[in-house]
């Protein structure tokens, strides 16, 4: 029977590290395989993790790089795991059939990836827990590449928060890029399902997992999803464009707002227009800003001293 490992990226997991591992220590499904890739936190992360039963790699928070340093995890593991699940610390698992249900989906020999069904955090904001709401709905699906006539660029759409790869799958696709800014998961499934692989969703596989973004912070988080895609244009070309998905989001949200929040309508149509000015400059014009205002424009701004962002 194949392997299962489960890694997971670390740094200064804080107060929820403990609630963390309690929810994985509560799963019905044990991963054969435990590794934690540790930014040098500088809390008791690492510790805490080694008690409970990981392997600890630690690197320097520099060195780490959202596609390289998964990947690397990944080819080091033992031959015989065949199933890598990737979850991170602030990803809080819902219920103890979670990793279960999740690799469930792998008796389909079809399918590559699977994610789970991101649930808000208990104390979101409203406009955090639409995000997960809208991105993660409560019916499961299995898509293929033919799908994307159906849902477009979200064909290709997972998230490394709560997932699980078919190792022969990742590797067969070149695994994880090393030189993306961000979305390294997307473009992983992307070249899966043009390969023929199928991603499924599985509803009934739940974490808790949500952001309450600031405005400067929603600027930036697209400004580098802008940067991606104008970097992987083959997504796009692939799959379709997103503003369509995108005008979806905007009145999805709105309606969500004007039922649980109406004050904040305001603030969610300046979060649009700053998400609009963040992804048209990062995939319009960001090759012609000199290397100090990517920096300041962007969340991730370490791939700005890699060689691929310099090229």
């Amino acid at each position: 029977m194949t392997k299962i490992a489960l890694i997971v990226p670390t740094l200064n997991a804080g107060e929820r590290w403990r609630d963390w591992l309690d929810a994985l220590g509560a799963q019905t499904l044990r991963p054969d395989l435990l590794l934690a890739i540790d930014s040098s936190s500088s809390d008791d992360t690492a510790a805490m993790a080694v008690a409970y039963g990981f392997e600890v790699r630690v690197i320097r928070q520099e060195e780490f790089n959202h596609g390289a340093t998964r990947q690397r995890a990944v080819d080091s593991l033992p031959g015989d795991v065949g199933i890598v699940v990737f979850l991170t610390q602030d990803a809080l698992l819902a219920s103890p059939n979670a990793l279960a249900e999740l690799i469930e989906s792998f008796d389909d020999e079809a399918v590559a990836a699977a994610y789970g069904r991101q649930l808000p955090h208990t104390d979101a904001g409203p406009i955090g827990a639409h995000a997960r709401l809208f991105n993660y709905p409560a019916v499961s699906q299995i898509r293929s590449y033919e799908d994307r006539k159906q849902h477009g660029i979200k064909t290709a759409f997972i998230s490394n928060s709560f997932a699980a790869y078919r190792r022969e799958a990742l590797a067969a696709e070149g695994g994880f890029p090393t030189d993306v800014i961000m979305n390294e998961d997307t473009y992983a499934a992307g070249r899966m399902l043009l390969a023929g692989w199928k991603i499924a969703y599985r509803a009934d596989a739940e974490v808790h997992h949500s952001h309450d973004y600031g405005h400067a912070e929603e600027f930036r988080r697209y400004f580098d999803i802008g940067v991606f895609h104008a970097r992987h244009p083959w997504l796009r070309q692939r799959f379709g464009e997103v503003g369509g998905e995108g005008r979806r989001y905007v009145l999805s949200e709105l309606a969500y707002l004007k039922r649980h929040a109406p004050r904040l309508i305001p603030s969610a149509l300046l979060r649009s227009g700053l998400k609009w000015l963040g992804y048209t400059l990062g995939s319009r014009w960001h090759t012609r800003l000199p290397l100090c205002l990517k920096k300041r424009c962007s969340l991730h701004r370490g791939y700005w001293k890699t060689a691929g962002a310099l090229s």
